[in-house]
């Protein structure tokens, strides 16, 4: 039974730093896309960032370009998201999810994912 499951979340000022994770097991993780999104209130889910399944491949939602810094530790079948100079529209439950990287599609289409973690919050305050 594939699991995943995001922790670090918390309360942090604007401009400060959080590091999200995500545990997974029950698969071959390092044949495995993972991607973070996130949804806010009212809002629709949104793409935040994704690796290859050797972490050679990062992409990122232009939105945290240049703050954000996703990376993994395929001998911890471990995700990290890096969050630096965090806004409160950064507010937001942060999800992982995962597919087999031979999945075709956009890294930042959530249909391409198949396994999906609870979720962790995130709340920037002022």
């Amino acid at each position: 039974q594939v699991q995943l499951v995001e922790s670090g979340g918390g309360l942090v000022q604007a401009g400060g730093s959080l590091r999200v994770s995500c545990a997974a097991s029950g698969l071959t993780f390092s044949i495995y896309t993972v991607g973070w999104f996130r949804q806010a209130p009212g809002k629709e889910r949104e793409f935040v960032a994704a690796i290859g399944g050797v972490g050679m491949i990062t992409y990122y939602a232009d939105s945290v370009k240049g703050r954000f810094t996703i990376s993994r530790d395929n001998a911890k079948n471990t995700v990290h998201l890096q969050m630096n100079s965090l806004k409160r529209e950064d507010t937001a439950v942060y999800y992982c999810a995962a597919s087999p990287q031979h999945y075709g599609g956009s890294y930042s289409n959530s249909a391409r994912y198949n396994f999906w973690g609870q979720g962790t919050q995130v709340t920037v305050s002022s």
